[in-house]
């Protein structure tokens, strides 16, 4: 049983501005090698993901840029199964790879958020996020750290193949099949509340700001794929969608005010995601091919 979990910091709403990334490796069971680096993501940061990792610019001051390490990334996940928590870091490192027009690794995903939902019942659709999972197993860990999530994310599967009895081949079909193994095909219309089997049930998302798709189309997309669309920021939010346009506006000026509460929520400790239309809209196609 080899594989490998990483984690990403980015240093604003852009996937692809990674400053930050952290591999484990876990063989048989064990930790048996790690390595991260600070990123220069040749990109602005924002003041809202600086409060959530404490990387500021200066500190990415003459590291590397991400076209100096891809040969490291590629060395650990190159065939083998890479393994991180939720959806952001796999999307996080296809576009930063996809930003310096290089080939993603060839690596094989598994998302430990989606087998945690498939091993405790009770966070199924809610509380499976990487805090509350690890503090479920008993795992102490510095958040937000890159290696210290990706070591997180590894000794969570872990935790998970214990509980369940499934290997790590095992979970690879577990987590393309429903919450419920017994329901074979969701069918029906979609509707705003989201597909409950979908890839990203239990995320609740926002909009805001001009997006390029209607608005109707982009809540179709989100239900499509499992996430409640609500028309307000809330205790309950985990994504707020911000169009292009806005999100690129640098200094943090001229935000909606769904934007503005939510970075407020942020500060106070609640995990919400800001993603630019386009990395939700990269996010959806990725969703639809798990």
């Amino acid at each position: 049983m080899d594989f490998v979990a990483l984690d990403v910091e980015t240093a604003n709403g852009d996937m692809a501005s990674i400053c930050q990334i952290g591999l484990a490796r876990f063989a048989y069971g064990a930790l048996v090698e790690t390595w991260s680096s600070l990123v220069d993501p040749e990109d602005w940061f924002s003041p809202m993901n600086i409060s959530v990792h404490g990387i500021e610019p200066e500190m990415v001051v003459g590291q590397p840029k991400l076209p100096a390490i891809a040969e490291r990334i590629n060395s650990m996940l190159g065939g083998r199964i890479s393994v991180h928590h939720t959806h952001f870091d796999r999307i996080a490192i296809h576009r930063a790879f996809s930003k310096y027009e290089l080939p993603p690794p060839q690596t094989t995903w598994l998302d430990s958020a989606r087998v945690t939902r498939r091993t405790w019942i009770d966070l199924s659709h809610t509380g499976y996020g990487l805090s509350n999972v690890c503090e479920r197993i008993g795992y102490k860990f510095k958040h937000h750290d890159a290696l210290e999530d990706a070591k997180a994310a590894g000794y969570v599967l872990l935790a998970a193949i214990e509980e369940s009895r499934l290997d790590l081949e095992a979970w690879l079909h577990r987590v393309s099949q429903p919450l419920d193994p017994s329901i074979t095909n969701y069918s029906g219309r979609i509707e705003r509340d989201g597909n409950v089997d979908g890839p990203l049930s239990g995320e609740v998302v926002v909009f805001t700001g001009a997006l390029e798709i209607p608005r109707s189309e982009a809540a179709d997309l989100a239900a499509s794929i499992g996430c409640q669309v609500t028309p307000g920021v809330t205790k309950k939010t985990t994504l707020l969608v911000v169009g292009d346009q806005d999100i690129k506006k640098l200094g943090g000026h001229e935000k909606s005010s769904k934007h503005r509460k939510a970075e407020e929520m942020i500060q106070q400790g609640q995990a919400i995601r800001i993603l630019c239309e386009s990395d939700f809209r990269f996010l959806v196609s990725e969703a639809m091919r798990a």
